[in-house]
């Protein structure tokens, strides 16, 4: 039946009989209740027929009542009964009148014995002898005006018919009986752990359907149930420090009977409270996991700290109440908020006492909820340091836990320090066992795990124990499984005596290679030779037997294969060229020019740019190939240029197969010494440049900035930022060694574009002496004796005067030795200066 199709409800009451209660002075009518969805053109969809009970309590009756005037009574107000049946009530009415009130006194009745502390009596909705009926809802309302046992005993009747799902609708329906309950747990919540019981259990009967949860949330009731939460983990704290303190005193006082009676006594009230209060605590925490499957109702009680208490919960011993918190934890666990709330909380290791546990229930939903902690990285190692490791792999031999072990397994595997922990439980053993017999599908969680581990060198050699890479390659190769082949591969990759075991398995692996050399099992078997750095394997061999160039040749080429196949190749390459002879064959064949067509290619690739330059260093070892790559390749050039890459490991292949091309041509060390050179004396032009111009741009410029040009050109080229910008700015100063300015004396010894003969001239710039100033290399010399203008004296570093005795700037001001001082004390003698690459004397 669709739920849209149904339109109306049609409920039909038919009166079967009345008799009177066996106990009680009351009667009971028997009737059948059918309801009937009609359909949207009145038709019946779903019919339902049930026997139903009204007790009708005549407390009043006396030996002194008038039967047929309370007879006549009961009719006009039980609409069950019809006029007809007034004799009928009038005969059982004489019958109660004249029976023995014979039964049990009402749990309500007085009390048998005095006592100084009456206990309130407990009523529950499983250990009341009375049975609910729907009929008298407002009877039981009446209850909850009374006193606390009146009140309790009111709640557990509501309760019995809240737990039978076809009376939700009409408890429902009726506001005052809501809102009472409602009321009375929010006033008298503390007054009785039974009666805040059997009220949240009646909002958790409505809150197992979506359509109830508004009127929850209207009345708070979630929110009073956090508080009532917190206020019972308070308690239980008191009380278990209350506990330790006595049992302290009766250890300390053995022989003392009366404190050891007591605190045996305390022991006793202390489970009876905690059971109580795990009851409660079980009701309240299952109302409030109904009511987060709205997002933004678990926020809030995320905000108010609801994953401390289900974490604190995980301390009890019930295994109920560990069911259900287990399972709001691990709802809340999807989010990574609370996640961090929970490791905050250290609830990893509040999980170990359950794992394992003989509750098969309890121990599959904790597994589940270590599950998803595993996600995060730092509670992973947290498995690992409170030794859950060896209880987990213990369960992989439990076929109801086996997959979400496997699961947890594989993500602790997936961090390195974690990998080594293996080695020491059963995992890989068990492992191993299930991969060899499982059945060709392998399941996926499990080869991920083997992968894994297989990455580790400790692990490899475990696994390849005995007979274990033999049966690992013979299964590999009877079902064609890539990740087989990976778990393989990663055992390839160690070095020492696993990767020995290969050499019986070369022609298998170059066959599977060429035949499918597109799929993932030919890719994983190429990478499986790439792996295998022998030394005394005959590669030439393998390559002439196999005709691997061509092939070799053809996957190089750009856009040939996907970049993974391509990469695998270039490492095949490079170890292949560990042997001399099959380097100089695959040297003259050509392969290098396609490396360097492909390092254009995918220069944006650093993995495989870092592989081509392994490849060149691997050729530059054997003096065969040596010659090839430096003469007849542009090889050392791009070298060169990936000197300065970014990639510190590109850098790093790159330096030493520099170093061993400047050992044997001293053409190139030339080349990559002056580029090294280069590279260091920028980094100290920009250096000092940015401190000058950090330095000074206040003093020269004010606040009217740097021309827009300056960051985007070379400072040596502009000499105008050391002079000044016009000729003015010269006054008792000379122009550096080896930057002539054009401006002031051309290739003709003209001076600021005039002849210059010796003799002032117009414009003639003075010094604070009144002395005209000469230009560079003529002052104190006679013109007529040929001097060279263009002549460099032996030093001249910086500005020099000699009427100052020393090294003046610009503006004739003697200049303060700081690093790089280019005179000594005495301002007669240059120091060396040490400064750029290595000490490196450009001259």
């Amino acid at each position: 039946m669709q739920v849209e199709e149904a339109r109306y409800l049609k409920r039909k009451v038919k009166f079967s009989s009345i008799d009177v209660h066996p106990t009680e002075k009351a009667l009971v009518v028997n009737y059948e209740l059918e309801a009937t969805i009609l359909g949207e053109l009145g038709d019946p969809m779903l019919g339902e027929r049930k026997e139903c009970q009204k007790i009708i309590r005549v407390k009043s009756l006396n030996p002194g009542s008038d039967l047929t005037t309370l007879a006549k009574e009961i009719i006009d107000k039980c609409k069950l009964i019809h006029p007809s049946k007034l004799l009928e009530v009038e005969q059982l009415l004489y019958y109660l009148q004249s029976r023995k009130d014979s039964g049990p006194p009402s749990k309500a009745s007085g009390k048998t014995q005095l006592q100084e502390n009456p206990e309130v009596p407990t009523y529950d909705a499983t250990e009341i002898d009375e049975v609910a009926n729907i009929n008298e809802v407002d009877d039981y309302m009446e209850l909850l005006y009374e006193d606390v046992p009146e009140k309790i005993r009111g709640s557990a009747l509501l309760l019995q018919l809240s737990r039978n799902p076809d009376n939700l609708e009409e408890l429902f329906a009726n506001e005052t009986v809501i809102g009472a309950l409602a009321r009375v747990l929010r006033e008298d919540w503390k007054k009785s752990t039974e009666l805040a019981t059997n009220i949240i259990y009646i909002f958790f009967c409505f809150s197992s359907f979506t359509q109830f949860h508004g009127v929850i949330m209207h009345f708070k009731i979630g929110a009073l149930c956090m508080n009532i939460l917190e206020h019972e983990l308070k308690k239980y704290d008191l009380w278990n420090d209350e506990l330790q303190k006595k049992k302290k005193l009766a250890e300390s006082e053995k022989d003392n009977v009366k404190v050891k009676e007591d605190y045996e006594k305390s022991v006793k009230k202390f489970s009876e409270l905690v059971k109580k209060q795990e009851q409660l605590l079980r009701v309240a925490f299952y109302l409030l996991l109904n009511l987060s499957e709205d997002l933004a109702v678990e926020m809030k009680m995320k905000n108010k700290n609801v994953v401390k208490m289900l974490v604190k919960c995980l301390e009890r011993d019930n295994f109920e109440l560990l069911i259900l918190v287990v399972s709001f934890l691990k709802k809340l666990s999807i989010f990574i908020e609370n996640k961090k709330e929970m490791s905050k909380e250290n609830v990893i290791s509040k999980l170990t006492k359950l794992i394992p546990c003989d509750h098969e229930d309890l121990l599959n939903i904790t597994l589940r909820l270590l599950l998803n902690l595993s996600f995060d990285s730092e509670l992973r190692s947290k498995i690992v340091k409170f030794g859950l490791l060896p209880k987990l792999v213990g369960l992989l031999n439990n076929e109801n836990h086996k997959m979400i072990v496997l699961c947890i397994l594989y993500h602790v595997s997936m961090d390195d320090k974690a990998k080594s922990m293996f080695t020491f439980t059963d995992c890989i053993p068990i492992a191993m066992k299930l991969l060899l017999e499982s059945p060709e599908k392998t399941d996926i969680e499990l080869l991920s795990l083997c992968i894994n581990l297989a990455s580790n060198k400790r692990n490899a050699q475990i696994i390849c124990e005995g007979q274990g890479l033999k049966m690992l390659m013979k299964r590999a190769f009877k079902f064609r499984d890539p990740l087989l082949m990976k778990m393989v591969r990663n055992i390839s990759q160690h070095d020492g005596p696993t990767k020995n075991l290969f050499v019986d398995y070369i022609s298998d692996l170059a066959e599977a290679m060429l035949q499918a050399d597109n799929d993932d099992f030919g890719v994983e078997a190429l990478g499986i030779l790439g792996n295998l750095t022998i030394p005394d394997l005959d590669y030439e061999l393998i390559i002439r037997e196999y005709e691997l160039i061509p092939w070799i040749k053809r996957r190089l080429e750009p856009g040939s294969a996907e970049d993974d196949i391509v990469l695998d190749v270039i490492i095949l390459v490079g170890t292949v060229c560990n042997d001399d002879a099959c380097a100089k064959l695959l040297a003259e064949s050509n392969i290098i020019h396609c490396l360097i067509e492909l390092l254009n290619a995918k220069q944006e690739d650093d993995e495989m740019v870092c592989q081509i330059v392994y490849v060149f260093y691997q050729m530059i070892f054997h003096e065969s190939t040596r010659e090839v790559i430096i003469k007849d390749t542009q090889a050392p050039a791009y070298l060169i240029d990936l000197m300065h890459d970014k990639n510190a490991e590109i850098r790093k292949v790159c330096d030493n197969t520099l170093d061993i091309i400047a050992e044997f041509d001293p053409e190139w060390a030339k080349r990559i010494q002056l580029e090294k050179f280069r590279w260091h004396n920028s980094q100290w032009l920009d250096m000092i440049e940015t401190r000058q111009m950090d330095e000074m741009a206040d003093q020269y410029y004010g606040d009217e900035g740097y021309d827009p040009y300056l960051q985007d050109t070379d400072i040596l080229d502009r000499p105008d930022l050391f002079y000044g910008g016009n000729k003015d700015a010269y006054e008792n100063g000379y122009i550096m060694d080896g930057h002539l300015t054009p401006e002031y004396i051309d290739e003709n010894g003209m001076y600021d574009g005039q002849p210059y003969d010796g003799q002032p001239y117009e414009g003639q710039p003075y010094d604070a002496h009144g002395q005209p100033y000469m230009p560079y290399g003529y002052d104190g010399i006679d013109i007529q004796d040929g001097y060279e203008p263009y002549a460099r004296p032996e030093s001249n570093m910086g500005f020099i005067d000699e009427r100052y005795g020393g090294t003046v700037d610009q503006y004739g001001r003697p200049i303060q030795q700081e690093y790089g001082m280019y005179q000594n004390g005495h301002g007669d003698e240059e120091d060396e200066y040490d400064f750029g690459y290595g000490g490196y004397d450009p001259r």
